[in-house]
């Protein structure tokens, strides 16, 4: 059975760079020689820095008015944030600890009727489970809602280990049982992502549905990286910078958690304080351990549920290398592809995913007993 894929256009709104650096490459004096100039052009895209190019000299002139006509026209975005929809202050306030047999504390958000279908939301790298808050005034009332703070996160326990992807489904599985929860759709955001592949190839019983936000099947031959995707995304050296305590409204928070489409502010600065109080020593753990040498392909054949895959075309994160590999591994699952949208797709047109969602939970045959 072929992969569904469908082509969903969101009008021109796409993600755009929102700031350009350009600096002198070590290798400058060397390339002079042979009548080169190799400069960095950083575009800097929501939460990551991206690409990282080489260009010829005479090349230089065009593609800066290019880049600048690109962040003006980012720049020119400046109508308000849409309403979140939800009191921040009611949410947070909400939120719950539950110790776990494993002496982890998992902090949670229980909301919606007990005897609805349980959906779990695990949320991404240095996020909590307030990222889902764009979303939830669009998912079906129907649904009993679990977003956790995976472990090292929110009001999580932040131990120096272990933050292996297998690590974090186990914490979920502890957390489903403790509140005698015995099935649920499991829903991930990149990070979340893979720690919803893990629960659901490791705990098949125990998985309704699942769906993978901006996700991949890690690298394989079959899929080769594009050219953009060559350019490394080396967040480790920049977080190594970082020292405890960490400043929130520091440059690098504020462009760590920048965002291409408006957002609520309060939002991204409740986001920032969270992430801030992460110790520069689990940043780097669970990057190192949880994002660091994936081999995804050899599990995923044991996934049984009715698997939906999202991502955005202009994800600077997960691009098409990604999207090709793990549709190469699962390659029954239904795939929605937005075409103008990024890498936080549920934050820049909510209403649209949720409904991608609510269709997805509520329609597809859930996975037998």
């Amino acid at each position: 059975m072929q992969s569904t894929v469908w082509l969903e256009p969101m009008g021109s709104a796409a993600p755009k760079a929102t700031g350009v650096t350009l600096q002198t490459h070590p290798l400058l004096n060397t390339a002079a020689k042979s009548g080169m100039l190799v400069a960095i052009v950083t575009l800097r895209y929501p939460m990551r820095p991206f690409l990282v190019a080489s260009l010829s000299l005479h090349w230089v002139r065009n593609t800066l008015i290019v880049c600048l006509l690109a962040v003006s026209v980012g720049v020119a975005r400046t109508h308000a944030a849409p309403p979140l929809g939800v009191d921040l202050d009611h949410f947070d306030h909400a939120k719950q600890v539950a110790r776990l047999p494993n002496g982890i504390s998992l902090g949670y958000i229980d909301q919606g009727p007990r005897n609805g279908p349980v959906v779990v939301l695990i949320h991404g790298y240095t996020d909590s489970a307030r990222d889902w808050v764009p979303l939830l005034p669009y998912l079906d009332p129907r649904f009993r809602l679990l977003l956790v703070d995976i472990r090292g996160h929110g009001l999580s326990s932040k131990p120096e280990c272990c933050y292996d992807r297998v690590d974090f489904a186990y914490d979920i599985k502890l957390l489903l049982d403790t509140l005698g929860i015995e099935k649920a759709d499991i829903v991930g955001h990149s990070l979340g992502s893979l720690i919803g592949q893990s629960f659901a190839e490791t705990w098949p019983e125990r998985t309704r549905r699942l769906v993978l936000v901006s996700s991949t099947g890690g690298p394989i031959a079959e899929c080769p990286a594009t050219q953009h995707e060559v350019a490394s995304l080396d967040f480790r050296s920049e977080i190594q910078k970082l020292s405890d305590p960490i400043d929130p409204e520091s440059p690098f928070m504020i462009e760590w958690w920048a965002s291409p489409t408006p957002v609520d502010e309060n939002f991204l600065k409740r986001q920032r304080a969270d992430a801030a109080r992460i110790p520069v020593k689990v940043w780097l753990a669970i990057l190192d351990q949880g994002l660091t040498g994936l081999e995804l392909q050899t599990a995923l054949p044991k996934i049984q549920a009715p698997t939906l895959l999202i991502w955005g075309a202009k994800d600077p994160i997960f691009g098409e290398r990604d999207r090709c590999s793990l549709i190469h591994g699962l390659p029954k699952a239904q795939v929605t592809l937005y075409k103008d949208l990024g890498h936080n797709s549920f934050w820049e047109e909510p209403e649209t995913v949720g409904a991608r969602l609510n269709q997805f939970l509520l329609d597809a045959p859930a996975a037998k007993p």
